[in-house]
Protein backbone atom coordinates (compact mmCIF):
# COMPACT_ATOMS: atom_id res chain seq x y z
CA UNK A 1 0.00 0.00 0.00
CA UNK A 2 2.52 2.51 1.20
CA UNK A 3 4.59 1.94 -2.34
CA UNK A 4 1.33 2.35 -4.50
CA UNK A 5 0.55 5.63 -2.57
CA UNK A 6 3.85 6.82 -2.88
CA UNK A 7 3.85 5.96 -6.94
CA UNK A 8 0.67 8.27 -7.15
CA UNK A 9 2.66 11.36 -5.35
CA UNK A 10 5.10 11.02 -8.19
CA UNK A 11 2.53 11.10 -10.88
CA UNK A 12 0.49 14.04 -9.44
CA UNK A 13 3.88 16.13 -8.80
CA UNK A 14 4.89 15.16 -12.27
CA UNK A 15 1.85 16.70 -13.99
CA UNK A 16 2.38 19.88 -12.18
CA UNK A 17 5.66 20.15 -12.96
CA UNK A 18 4.76 19.62 -16.32
CA UNK A 19 1.85 22.06 -16.33
CA UNK A 20 4.21 24.66 -14.64
CA UNK A 21 6.89 24.18 -17.51
CA UNK A 22 4.08 24.91 -20.12
CA UNK A 23 3.42 28.19 -18.23
CA UNK A 24 6.87 29.16 -18.35
CA UNK A 25 7.58 28.33 -21.89
CA UNK A 26 4.00 29.73 -22.96
CA UNK A 27 4.99 33.11 -21.44
CA UNK A 28 8.46 33.08 -22.49
CA UNK A 29 6.94 32.55 -26.39
CA UNK A 30 4.65 35.67 -25.59
CA UNK A 31 7.27 37.75 -24.46
CA UNK A 32 9.43 36.72 -27.48
CA UNK A 33 6.53 37.24 -29.90
CA UNK A 34 5.93 40.77 -28.39
CA UNK A 35 9.52 42.10 -28.67
CA UNK A 36 9.45 40.53 -32.47
CA UNK A 37 6.22 42.79 -33.11
CA UNK A 38 7.52 45.44 -31.26
CA UNK A 39 10.90 45.24 -33.31
CA UNK A 40 9.15 44.93 -37.07
CA UNK A 41 6.74 47.56 -35.91
CA UNK A 42 9.60 49.80 -35.06
CA UNK A 43 11.22 48.70 -38.57
CA UNK A 44 8.11 49.80 -40.02
CA UNK A 45 8.24 53.30 -38.16
CA UNK A 46 11.65 54.13 -39.04
CA UNK A 47 10.93 52.76 -42.92
CA UNK A 48 7.86 55.36 -42.63
CA UNK A 49 9.92 57.74 -41.31
CA UNK A 50 12.76 57.03 -43.96
CA UNK A 51 10.84 57.40 -46.74
CA UNK A 52 9.08 60.32 -45.99
CA UNK A 53 12.22 61.79 -45.12
CA UNK A 54 13.27 60.89 -48.68
CA UNK A 55 10.35 61.91 -50.20
CA UNK A 56 10.45 65.38 -48.50
CA UNK A 57 14.09 65.72 -50.06
CA UNK A 58 13.08 64.31 -53.44
CA UNK A 59 10.55 67.05 -53.21
CA UNK A 60 13.09 69.90 -52.40
CA UNK A 61 15.67 68.47 -55.01
CA UNK A 62 12.78 68.58 -57.26
CA UNK A 63 11.83 72.33 -56.37
CA UNK A 64 16.47 73.38 -56.14
CA UNK A 65 17.20 71.20 -59.59
CA UNK A 66 14.95 72.95 -61.60
CA UNK A 67 15.83 72.46 -65.44
CA UNK A 68 16.61 75.02 -68.07
CA UNK A 69 14.08 74.93 -70.99
CA UNK A 70 16.66 77.31 -73.20
CA UNK A 71 18.70 73.97 -73.67
CA UNK A 72 19.28 70.72 -72.40
CA UNK A 73 22.45 71.14 -69.66
CA UNK A 74 23.15 67.62 -69.54
CA UNK A 75 23.17 66.75 -72.75
CA UNK A 76 26.70 68.17 -74.17
CA UNK A 77 26.14 68.72 -77.47
CA UNK A 78 28.40 71.17 -79.23
CA UNK A 79 26.66 73.82 -80.71
CA UNK A 80 26.78 75.19 -83.82
CA UNK A 81 26.51 78.76 -85.37
CA UNK A 82 25.37 79.63 -88.28
CA UNK A 83 26.40 82.82 -90.83
CA UNK A 84 22.44 84.26 -91.89
CA UNK A 85 22.47 85.95 -95.39
CA UNK A 86 20.40 89.83 -93.79
CA UNK A 87 20.01 91.74 -96.99
CA UNK A 88 16.91 89.58 -97.64
CA UNK A 89 13.20 90.51 -96.88
CA UNK A 90 11.67 90.56 -93.16
CA UNK A 91 9.78 86.85 -94.45
CA UNK A 92 13.06 84.95 -95.58
CA UNK A 93 14.68 83.68 -93.17
CA UNK A 94 13.65 79.96 -91.95
CA UNK A 95 14.65 78.56 -88.23
CA UNK A 96 15.62 80.91 -86.47
CA UNK A 97 13.45 80.81 -83.64
CA UNK A 98 14.89 77.41 -82.75
CA UNK A 99 18.41 79.32 -81.91
CA UNK A 100 18.99 79.47 -78.41
CA UNK A 101 21.68 82.71 -78.86
CA UNK A 102 21.44 85.11 -81.82
CA UNK A 103 23.98 87.84 -82.75
CA UNK A 104 23.33 90.65 -85.15
CA UNK A 105 26.36 92.94 -86.64
CA UNK A 106 27.31 95.82 -88.80
CA UNK A 107 28.79 94.84 -92.16
CA UNK A 108 29.64 96.67 -95.33
CA UNK A 109 27.39 99.17 -96.17
CA UNK A 110 25.42 99.94 -93.28
CA UNK A 111 23.74 96.30 -93.10
CA UNK A 112 23.74 93.77 -90.76
CA UNK A 113 24.27 89.96 -90.97
CA UNK A 114 23.02 87.63 -88.23
CA UNK A 115 24.75 84.44 -86.63
CA UNK A 116 22.36 82.26 -85.30
CA UNK A 117 23.77 79.19 -82.70
CA UNK A 118 21.56 76.05 -82.42
CA UNK A 119 21.91 73.53 -79.22
CA UNK A 120 19.90 70.13 -78.51
CA UNK A 121 17.87 71.50 -81.72
CA UNK A 122 16.81 69.38 -84.61
CA UNK A 123 15.78 71.98 -87.36
CA UNK A 124 15.43 70.72 -90.55
CA UNK A 125 15.47 73.78 -92.59
CA UNK A 126 17.93 76.92 -91.33
CA UNK A 127 18.48 79.70 -94.03
CA UNK A 128 19.67 81.87 -96.05
CA UNK A 129 23.49 80.93 -95.23
CA UNK A 130 25.81 83.48 -96.16
CA UNK A 131 29.45 84.28 -95.71
CA UNK A 132 31.81 85.17 -92.63
CA UNK A 133 33.14 88.47 -91.63
CA UNK A 134 36.12 87.63 -89.29
CA UNK A 135 34.80 89.04 -86.02
CA UNK A 136 31.98 87.12 -86.01
CA UNK A 137 34.28 84.09 -85.24
CA UNK A 138 35.19 86.30 -81.71
CA UNK A 139 31.46 84.87 -80.74
CA UNK A 140 31.24 81.83 -82.34
CA UNK A 141 34.81 80.69 -80.52
CA UNK A 142 33.48 82.47 -77.34
CA UNK A 143 30.54 79.49 -77.47
CA UNK A 144 32.82 76.50 -78.22
CA UNK A 145 30.92 76.14 -81.33
CA UNK A 146 31.28 74.47 -84.82
CA UNK A 147 31.03 77.48 -87.68
CA UNK A 148 28.83 77.01 -90.35
CA UNK A 149 29.46 79.45 -93.49
CA UNK A 150 29.12 79.91 -97.26
CA UNK A 151 32.22 81.84 -98.49
CA UNK A 152 33.77 84.63 -96.66
CA UNK A 153 36.09 87.58 -96.67
CA UNK A 154 39.79 87.60 -96.92
CA UNK A 155 39.84 89.06 -93.49
CA UNK A 156 37.76 85.91 -91.98
CA UNK A 157 39.89 83.47 -94.06
CA UNK A 158 42.88 84.16 -92.69
CA UNK A 159 41.73 84.32 -89.25
CA UNK A 160 39.98 80.97 -89.60
CA UNK A 161 43.25 79.22 -90.92
CA UNK A 162 45.06 81.13 -88.13
CA UNK A 163 42.87 80.06 -85.35
CA UNK A 164 42.09 76.62 -85.80
CA UNK A 165 38.15 77.08 -86.28
CA UNK A 166 35.83 74.42 -87.07
CA UNK A 167 34.50 75.55 -89.83
CA UNK A 168 32.01 74.15 -92.26
CA UNK A 169 32.24 76.56 -95.44
CA UNK A 170 29.82 75.52 -98.03
CA UNK A 171 32.39 76.75 -101.52
CA UNK A 172 34.21 73.54 -100.49
CA UNK A 173 32.36 71.42 -97.97
CA UNK A 174 29.10 69.56 -97.74
CA UNK A 175 25.94 70.03 -95.99
CA UNK A 176 24.23 73.25 -97.72
CA UNK A 177 21.47 73.10 -101.24
CA UNK A 178 20.58 75.81 -102.89
CA UNK A 179 16.77 76.75 -103.48
CA UNK A 180 17.04 77.95 -107.28
CA UNK A 181 12.90 79.30 -107.03
CA UNK A 182 14.98 82.26 -105.29
CA UNK A 183 17.96 84.14 -106.74
CA UNK A 184 21.77 83.42 -105.77
CA UNK A 185 23.12 84.50 -103.50
CA UNK A 186 20.30 84.41 -101.35
CA UNK A 187 19.21 80.91 -101.51
CA UNK A 188 21.62 78.32 -99.28
CA UNK A 189 19.93 77.13 -96.84
CA UNK A 190 21.12 73.85 -94.63
CA UNK A 191 20.01 71.59 -91.53
CA UNK A 192 21.17 70.62 -87.88
CA UNK A 193 21.43 67.15 -89.37
CA UNK A 194 23.33 67.97 -92.15
CA UNK A 195 25.69 70.36 -90.38
CA UNK A 196 26.46 67.56 -87.47
CA UNK A 197 26.89 64.72 -89.92
CA UNK A 198 29.56 66.90 -92.02
CA UNK A 199 30.91 67.84 -88.64
CA UNK A 200 31.79 64.58 -87.92
CA UNK A 201 32.99 63.53 -91.41
CA UNK A 202 35.77 66.30 -90.98
CA UNK A 203 36.52 65.33 -87.70
CA UNK A 204 35.40 67.43 -85.62
CA UNK A 205 34.50 67.31 -81.98
CA UNK A 206 30.55 67.44 -81.28
CA UNK A 207 30.32 67.68 -77.76
CA UNK A 208 31.34 70.37 -75.26
CA UNK A 209 31.08 71.48 -71.82
CA UNK A 210 33.13 74.43 -72.74
CA UNK A 211 29.82 76.36 -74.61
CA UNK A 212 27.90 77.70 -70.96
CA UNK A 213 28.10 81.79 -71.49
CA UNK A 214 24.78 83.40 -70.11
CA UNK A 215 24.32 83.43 -66.24
CA UNK A 216 20.54 81.67 -67.04
CA UNK A 217 18.28 81.36 -64.10
CA UNK A 218 15.36 78.94 -63.58
CA UNK A 219 12.48 81.49 -62.85
CA UNK A 220 12.34 85.21 -64.13
CA UNK A 221 14.68 87.64 -63.39
CA UNK A 222 13.29 90.00 -61.09
CA UNK A 223 14.32 93.49 -61.00
CA UNK A 224 12.40 94.63 -57.86
CA UNK A 225 16.06 96.09 -55.94
CA UNK A 226 17.43 97.85 -58.98
CA UNK A 227 16.82 101.75 -59.02
CA UNK A 228 18.30 102.55 -62.37
CA UNK A 229 15.14 100.44 -64.39
CA UNK A 230 14.34 101.99 -67.58
CA UNK A 231 10.53 100.80 -68.70
CA UNK A 232 10.96 98.91 -71.81
CA UNK A 233 7.99 97.80 -73.80
CA UNK A 234 8.92 99.06 -76.69
CA UNK A 235 13.00 99.31 -77.92
CA UNK A 236 14.26 100.93 -81.24
CA UNK A 237 18.13 100.86 -82.15
CA UNK A 238 19.64 101.70 -85.14
CA UNK A 239 22.50 100.52 -87.12
CA UNK A 240 22.87 103.39 -89.78
CA UNK A 241 20.93 105.56 -91.59
CA UNK A 242 18.66 101.95 -93.38
CA UNK A 243 18.88 99.78 -90.86
CA UNK A 244 16.57 100.08 -87.16
CA UNK A 245 15.83 96.98 -85.29
CA UNK A 246 12.76 97.71 -82.93
CA UNK A 247 10.99 95.08 -80.30
CA UNK A 248 7.60 95.49 -78.69
CA UNK A 249 6.90 93.45 -75.62
CA UNK A 250 4.32 91.09 -75.28
CA UNK A 251 3.33 91.09 -71.97
CA UNK A 252 0.63 88.16 -72.29
CA UNK A 253 3.65 85.70 -73.53
CA UNK A 254 6.33 87.75 -71.63
CA UNK A 255 8.57 87.82 -74.58
CA UNK A 256 9.57 90.50 -77.27
CA UNK A 257 8.05 89.88 -80.94
CA UNK A 258 11.06 91.65 -82.95
CA UNK A 259 10.78 94.05 -86.05
CA UNK A 260 13.45 94.93 -88.98
CA UNK A 261 12.91 98.77 -90.31
CA UNK A 262 9.42 98.60 -88.68
CA UNK A 263 8.24 95.67 -90.30
CA UNK A 264 7.40 92.31 -88.08
CA UNK A 265 10.53 89.92 -88.57
CA UNK A 266 8.28 86.42 -89.73
CA UNK A 267 9.79 83.02 -90.59
CA UNK A 268 9.28 82.02 -93.93
CA UNK A 269 7.74 78.67 -93.57
CA UNK A 270 5.78 79.29 -90.18
CA UNK A 271 4.67 82.92 -90.73
CA UNK A 272 5.16 83.22 -86.93
CA UNK A 273 6.99 86.47 -86.18
CA UNK A 274 9.87 85.85 -84.20
CA UNK A 275 9.79 86.26 -80.38
CA UNK A 276 12.91 86.66 -77.85
CA UNK A 277 12.74 86.55 -73.88
CA UNK A 278 15.91 88.39 -73.56
CA UNK A 279 17.82 91.40 -75.28
CA UNK A 280 21.54 92.48 -74.72
CA UNK A 281 22.74 95.36 -76.29
CA UNK A 282 26.46 95.80 -76.39
CA UNK A 283 27.90 99.07 -78.04
CA UNK A 284 31.11 97.98 -79.73
CA UNK A 285 33.38 100.33 -81.75
CA UNK A 286 33.58 100.08 -85.38
CA UNK A 287 35.33 100.96 -88.25
CA UNK A 288 35.56 100.40 -92.11
CA UNK A 289 39.10 99.07 -93.24
CA UNK A 290 38.74 98.91 -97.16
CA UNK A 291 37.67 100.13 -100.28
CA UNK A 292 34.67 98.12 -100.55
CA UNK A 293 33.99 98.82 -97.00
CA UNK A 294 34.17 96.22 -95.08
CA UNK A 295 34.15 96.72 -90.93
CA UNK A 296 36.30 95.38 -88.04
CA UNK A 297 35.31 95.53 -84.57
CA UNK A 298 36.78 96.55 -80.76
CA UNK A 299 35.33 93.18 -79.97
CA UNK A 300 38.38 92.28 -77.32
CA UNK A 301 37.76 95.35 -75.10
CA UNK A 302 35.18 96.19 -72.58
CA UNK A 303 32.09 98.74 -72.99
CA UNK A 304 28.49 99.82 -71.83
CA UNK A 305 25.26 98.22 -73.03
CA UNK A 306 21.53 97.23 -71.73
CA UNK A 307 19.88 93.96 -70.76
CA UNK A 308 15.83 94.06 -71.69
CA UNK A 309 13.82 91.35 -70.23
CA UNK A 310 10.03 91.28 -68.80
CA UNK A 311 9.56 94.56 -70.03
CA UNK A 312 12.33 96.37 -68.48
CA UNK A 313 16.13 97.52 -69.59
CA UNK A 314 18.85 97.64 -66.74
CA UNK A 315 22.38 99.16 -68.14
CA UNK A 316 24.82 96.76 -67.92
CA UNK A 317 28.99 96.56 -68.61
CA UNK A 318 30.81 94.11 -70.66
CA UNK A 319 34.10 93.12 -71.17
CA UNK A 320 36.27 90.58 -73.31
CA UNK A 321 39.66 90.13 -72.74
CA UNK A 322 40.58 88.08 -75.75
CA UNK A 323 38.86 86.76 -79.18
CA UNK A 324 38.30 83.18 -77.85
CA UNK A 325 37.55 84.26 -74.32
CA UNK A 326 34.12 84.43 -72.85
CA UNK A 327 32.16 88.05 -72.86
CA UNK A 328 31.36 88.91 -69.77
CA UNK A 329 28.53 90.84 -68.65
CA UNK A 330 27.26 92.71 -65.22
CA UNK A 331 25.47 95.33 -63.66
CA UNK A 332 26.93 98.34 -62.72
CA UNK A 333 27.85 97.31 -59.18
CA UNK A 334 30.22 94.48 -60.70
CA UNK A 335 27.95 91.97 -59.78
CA UNK A 336 27.06 88.76 -62.90
CA UNK A 337 24.71 89.31 -64.80
CA UNK A 338 21.27 86.99 -64.57
CA UNK A 339 19.56 86.25 -67.45
CA UNK A 340 16.10 84.85 -67.83
CA UNK A 341 15.32 81.23 -68.65
CA UNK A 342 15.06 81.84 -72.60
CA UNK A 343 16.29 82.41 -76.01
CA UNK A 344 18.33 85.42 -76.15
CA UNK A 345 18.83 88.09 -79.20
CA UNK A 346 22.12 89.90 -78.83
CA UNK A 347 22.36 93.24 -80.55
CA UNK A 348 25.80 94.47 -81.55
CA UNK A 349 25.33 98.02 -82.18
CA UNK A 350 27.83 100.49 -83.55
CA UNK A 351 28.96 103.12 -80.49
CA UNK A 352 26.95 105.89 -82.09
CA UNK A 353 24.02 103.90 -81.73
CA UNK A 354 20.47 105.93 -81.10
CA UNK A 355 19.17 103.39 -78.45
CA UNK A 356 15.50 104.33 -77.14
CA UNK A 357 13.75 102.78 -74.65
CA UNK A 358 10.05 103.50 -74.07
Amino acid sequence: MCLKQKKGNVSINSKFGKKKKFIVIFFIICILLSLIGCFYLFLGNNDSKDKTKKDKIEDVNTVTKKKLTVYDESSGKRPIAVMIDNNVGNNSHVGLQDAYLTYEIIVEGGLTRIMAIFKDVDTSVIGPVRSSRHYFLDYALESDAIYAHYGWSTYAENDIKALGVNNINGLYDNGYYRDYKISAPHNVFTSIENLYEVSSSMGYRITSDNYHLLNYTTDDVNFDAKSNLLNANNISMTYSYSQVRSYVYDSSNKYYLRYMNNSPHTDRDSGLQYHYKNIIIIKVNNRTIDSYGRQDLDTVSSGEGYYITNGYAIPIFWKKDSRSGKTTYSYDDGKELVVSDGNTFIQVVPVNSDIIFS
